[in-house]
């Protein structure tokens, strides 16, 4: 079942149970997913890669968001973030934990031959290959700094 699929059962079923939370991030899913296809040189249909793209965008934004509701003691807009970040994450796959990703940049930087921080780009393209929606790119790359470093 594609993205959008699951995407309008899911609406359906937060109209049935007005859950304006789940109504408010599936419409902003939605509404994203037909930027993406109207978009200039689209396709008709989405590949899994692209909503992949797209969810880990939302996700970020909603991070994003989150970290700067925090630091200005808005706990109101910080809560609304919070459930939508909760109900687009149930759309992307399992994040990598630290140790987990710590070995998997651990094997790439083998693969690639990177020995120095300088060899950081070459390192950082194969991994945001390899480890795509499974970890942020932040994290990637803070990871792959840290290793090359030592």
């Amino acid at each position: 079942m594609s993205l959008e699929a699951r995407i309008m059962e899911q609406l359906k079923q937060a109209m049935r149970d007005k859950n304006e939370a789940a109504l408010r991030t599936l419409r902003a899913i939605k509404a994203a997913i037909l930027l993406e296809k109207t978009a200039t040189g689209a396709k008709e249909e989405l590949t899994e890669a692209e909503e992949l793209k797209m969810l880990q965008k939302l996700s970020k934004q909603r991070k994003d968001s989150l970290d700067i509701f925090r630091t200005q003691n808005r706990e109101d807009l910080a809560k609304i973030e919070e459930e939508e970040l909760a109900i687009i994450e149930q759309f992307l796959p399992q994040q990598l934990s630290e140790e987990a990703l710590t070995a998997k940049v651990k094997e790439i930087i083998a693969a690639t031959g990177a020995t120095s921080p300088a060899d950081m780009g070459k390192v950082m393209g194969a991994a945001n290959k390899s480890l795509a929606g499974q970890a942020d790119g932040k994290a990637i790359a803070d990871t792959v700094k840290k290793l090359l470093a030592s």
